[in-house]
């Protein structure tokens, strides 16, 4: 092939993906180059237009907002495991085939029933007080008659980590990280997730954390805990970001901070709870589907509606309202609200087992599992060559206010495993700065949702969707892609 022609393919493709309305043209280009001796397929005008006509229209007429109240009103908290699970499994699989979509069903998901009975804990000197605190997921009891003793103060999980464990043996460990940011919740969640093992093994008799939440509220943050075979089990529980700080002025006078802490919980036998899963059925691909959704069970302290309450009622209002306007895209677009997610991402698991055959028919999947939004960001993990279609699909979004991401998605915690067998995946970031002033507290409730938000999420669904399920291309799926993966990572 002589430069003169190499010279003009590569003006025709950078003139193309200058239209895309604001990306940067460079990288596609590079990328499509790599890939192709060819323009790139593209959705065509009249596609283009019907995706514009979808976000102006699903912008204002979803029903997202009315079928979260529906789920928080008529079953509310949905602890796994608990008898409201199985109503929310119920009412998910009824409001699905209300709304129309043209297949339902479930899929069973199996785990052992954690339970909170009681929970309680003081300052026993030298200022006695009287703490919020909220056991943790799958912690153990503490003895029937509580644990009292000193406390020894921590800055971090790495902190912890680095404790002499002489100035840890027979004290109650308190790990004082606070959230102040989202970005920085995987780092504060360590300890958490895993600081009752570490301080057990340096003989600590429990584990109390400063909740891992962004709000000032007395209100402690629950989740999940995970204990390590090989360490001693000590009950792990989280005080209030008020009652935090209350310790660590007392800490400050110099005496001793003796606490009384009791927490009685329980593991029972295996539960059998589903995933739920709707349809709408495609027009010329139907075996062929981009994957939507989140998680339906919630922690037990509020009604779970921003956590993942939003999330169910994003993704089902985007395929209603692709369905009541009779715009069936050439792939399916199956809705799937998970079991599970909050005590260890079982439901997805679950999901990928039954399913881990056709992860080459998955075009997209996208998880909506970061409270009510707005999307900010669209972001894409596809092949190259289906990268001027992911430009096309955030042109039509800039009207939503959602800017243009890079090429290195993770799809939501339930369908991350399904990314590492070769899916390819988006995430639409949603705006997060409130978003863990309420996380996993008794102050996740419906009256935190605000109907522009949470329909401007809806609306962005809906058009990814129904833009992924009728791409000219496919995204790609397995080697091919996690190959890419690890190249632009080695890059």
């Amino acid at each position: 092939m002589n430069q003169q022609y190499q010279a003009g393919r590569r003006r025709v493709i950078a003139g193309l993906l200058s239209m895309l309305g604001g990306i940067s043209a460079s990288p596609l280009l590079r990328a499509t180059e790599s890939t192709a001796n060819a323009v790139p397929a593209r959705l065509s005008e009249a596609e283009m237009q019907t995706a514009a006509w979808i976000r102006e229209h699903a912008l204002s007429d979803n029903r997202s907002y009315e079928i979260l109240e529906s789920l928080t009103t008529e079953v509310g908290a949905r602890l796994a495991g608990s008898e409201a699970d199985l109503r929310a499994v119920a009412w998910a699989e009824a409001k699905m085939r209300a709304l129309g979509l043209d297949k339902v069903w479930k899929e069973p998901v199996q785990y052992p029933v954690w339970q909170r009975l009681s929970e309680q804990a003081s300052v026993i000197s030298p200022y006695p007080h009287r703490l919020q605190v909220t056991a943790l997921g799958h912690s153990v009891s503490t003895p029937a008659g509580g644990v009292q003793a000193d406390i020894v103060h921590v800055a971090s999980l790495q902190d912890l980590k680095n404790t002499d464990a002489a100035k840890v043996r027979g004290k109650i460990v308190f790990i004082d990280h606070k959230l102040k940011k989202s970005t920085d919740y995987g780092e504060v969640a360590a300890g958490r997730s895993r600081g009752a093992s570490e301080a057990a093994r340096k003989g600590a008799l429990a584990l109390v954390i400063r909740s891992v939440g962004t709000d000032s509220h007395r209100l402690p943050h629950t989740g999940v805990m995970h204990y390590d075979e090989d360490a001693p089990r000590i009950a792990a529980a989280a005080i209030s970001n008020p009652d935090a700080d209350l310790l660590v002025r007392m800490l400050k006078r110099g005496e001793p901070v003796r606490l009384d802490l009791r927490i009685q919980t329980a593991m029972e036998g295996n539960f059998t709870s589903y995933n739920v899963i709707g349809e709408l059925r495609g027009s010329e691909q139907p075996d062929d589907y981009v994957l939507i959704g989140g998680h339906l069970d919630s922690w037990d302290l509020g009604t779970g509606a921003v956590d993942d309450g939003a999330g169910c009622a994003i993704t089902l209002g985007a395929a209603e309202f692709l369905r009541r306007h009779q715009l069936r895209p050439r792939r399916s677009i199956r809705v799937v609200l998970y079991a599970n997610e909050e005590q260890g991402l079982i439901g997805g698991r679950a999901y990928h087992a039954a399913h881990r055959h056709e992860i080459s028919r998955i075009q997209a999947a996208s998880e909506a599992d970061s409270g009510q939004g707005p999307v900010k960001t669209l972001r894409s993990d596809v092949v190259p060559a289906a990268l001027v279609v992911v430009g096309q699909m955030q042109q039509v979004l800039t009207g939503l206010g959602v800017s243009a991401g890079g090429n290195q998605a993770h799809p939501g915690p339930d369908m991350g495993v399904l990314r590492e067998a070769g899916a390819a995946s988006f995430s639409l970031d949603m705006q997060a700065d409130d978003y863990f002033d309420v996380h996993h507290t008794a102050d996740d409730t419906f009256d935190k949702i605000e109907p522009v938000r949470i329909r401007q999420s809806c609306a962005a669904f809906a058009v990814f969707a129904w833009m992924a399920a009728q791409s000219p291309v496919d995204f790609g799926s397995g080697d091919e892609l996690i190959q890419g993966r690890k190249n632009r990572t080695a890059g």
